[in-house]
């Protein structure tokens, strides 16, 4: 008798999927990673370059690990395409795509690694997919994220640190992230935030949450374990450094071995963390070898799946395509021009602080220096204008930053202002400076998208992805006034205030002179 191709293939042995169910599963779970090849590069570069991602390399190894664990549901749970899962495929596709026009990277990375586990949902089914959540879900832990985060952590480090000091009877002068002991002087950086420390104890700790316990709850306390204990072992440490070298008169703890004394208390943290965990462990029941009544093994709808299987690879070509056309409908070949004519203050023979610049990625275009009025007042300006913005050359990313990447100058206090200025109300960070030889300066900047001014990041990025929606360009500008004071930053603030007062009309009638649209 003739069965039509559409027909339940019930020949098909427990476990082994027929030549094109297996063909249409594999060419949809490639498919993301050929279609956002570029997302998936930026990933990788980031692994390359950052020690504190490089665990990025080891995700899907494991990830696929996982899944071979359970391999046995392959055997009794058989394939249903769930087409629902398209629309979630299609949402994550428009978060990409928003990402992609805002240039936010770690979305755009986040959206193409959810379509991994969605696509296999689409093609797999419910039943068989939920088998596989977790593998699936852990390769969320390959993106490249958590410096955000870095700020606030450098200020827990920081009050904890004080705090402890304190608490031991020793004095301490603060300023910002840096403080004096009677020994010598102490800072916290980037590198001293910990943000390695809990990248590495949330993914571990999940992955260990995961292998050792079958009880939800014992996973979740587990997990809020690897997210507490990191951050508090992180001021432990900073508070231990701090001490060593307090003790051993600056000689001990200073150096390398500053970092060596880090990583060796981590160790021992996590370690003991581990050790603790073991005595709740649970084993794991074997998944089922044999069929269930209600789903046949191996019984597989050859059509269908071949369907949902080409349906999700043109979902996930879909974005990349409107990206295409969106880019080109917003590249704009124009020069950026720009001239300080329009300004109330002039051009300043010397800048007060003509060493100091923004460390920023390469604008199109730039206009800065030192201006003055005649009462002697003077301000150093940086305009940085952007236009056409890709990688390395984009206004908003985590990488630009007010201070260098050395010990010249270093950002010690930010916060959020709102100023009456040149009859406006206007929204900008201030942030406190220190340079060398004990030279300090206040900086204001906010930025320049789509015709306004906006101080804050996200709202940018918004603004930015609804002006290339919108095919109307991405140009964009930071404005940064820095002034330099001696005792107390009033000084100033009277100073950049007298030049925004001046100028803020003038400058926002220049950015709109170079835009030209």
């Amino acid at each position: 008798m003739h069965m039509n191709e559409s027909a339940t293939l019930a020949g098909a042995a427990p476990g082994r999927f027929p030549l094109p169910a297996t063909l249409a599963i594999v060419a949809a779970l490639l498919a993301p990673f050929l279609i956002y090849a570029g997302t998936a590069a930026s990933m990788v570069a980031i692994w390359n370059s950052s020690e504190t991602f490089a665990h990025g390399y080891i995700i899907l190894p494991i990830s696929l690990y996982l899944i071979w664990r359970r391999r046995a549901a392959f055997a009794s749970i058989g394939a249903e395409p769930c087409w629902p899962a398209l629309g979630l495929l299609a949402l994550c596709g428009a978060g990409w795509l928003l990402a992609r026009m805002g240039e936010v990277q770690v979305v755009m990375q986040y959206a193409f690694v959810a379509m991994i586990p969605l696509v296999a949902l689409a093609v797999l089914g419910w039943r068989l997919a939920r088998k596989f959540a977790f593998p699936l879900g852990f390769l969320l832990f390959a993106v490249p994220f958590g410096e955000a985060f870095v700020p606030h952590l450098i200020n827990i480090t920081a009050d904890f640190t004080v705090a402890a000091v304190r608490a031991s009877g020793i004095p301490v002068l603060r300023n910002g992230t840096f403080f004096e002991l009677p020994t010598g002087s102490w800072s916290v950086v980037e590198a001293c935030s910990g943000v390695r420390y809990l990248i590495s104890s949330i993914t571990l700790g999940c992955l260990y949450a995961y292998l050792s316990f079958t009880s939800l709850t014992r996973r979740a306390v587990f997990i809020a374990l690897s997210v507490v204990v990191p951050i508090v072992a992180n001021g432990l440490r900073a508070y231990m450094i701090v001490m060593i070298g307090h003790h051993s008169s600056m000689q001990l703890a200073t150096g390398v071995d500053h970092l060596v004394y880090g990583w060796l208390f981590f160790g021992l943290v996590m370690f003991i963390m581990f050790w603790i965990g073991s005595y709740w462990r649970q084993e794991e029941t074997p998944v089922a070898a044999a069929a269930s009544a209600k789903a046949p093994a191996g019984l597989l709808v050859a059509r269908p799946l071949t369907g949902v299987a080409i349906a999700a690879i043109a979902v996930c070509a879909l974005w990349p395509a409107l990206a295409a056309l969106a880019d080109r409908a917003n590249h704009n070949p124009a020069p950026v021009r720009l001239d300080d004519s329009r300004l109330a203050w002039r051009p300043a023979a010397a800048a007060p602080l003509a060493a100091w610049a923004p460390d920023y990625d390469a604008p199109a275009a730039r206009l800065g220096g030192g201006y003055a009025r005649a009462d002697g007042q003077a301000v150093t300006l940086h305009l940085l204008y952007y236009r056409n913005q890709e990688r390395g050359k984009n206004l908003i990313t985590s990488t630009n930053r007010l201070s260098s990447r050395g010990d010249q100058y270093l950002q010690v206090g930010s916060s959020a202002r709102t100023e009456q200025v040149g009859g406006r109300t206007l929204a900008l960070r201030e942030a406190r400076v220190k340079g060398p030889a004990g030279q300090q300066f206040l900086v204001w900047h906010w930025m320049w998208i789509d015709g306004g001014f906006i101080a804050n990041d996200y709202v940018g990025k918004l603004r930015q992805a609804k002006s290339k929606l919108l095919m109307q360009g991405d140009d964009g500008a930071a404005l940064l006034v820095a002034a330099p004071y001696s005792d107390t930053p009033d000084s100033a603030r009277a100073t950049l205030r007298a030049f925004l007062d001046a100028n803020l009309a003038p400058l926002e009638a220049t950015l709109g002179a170079a835009r030209g649209r």
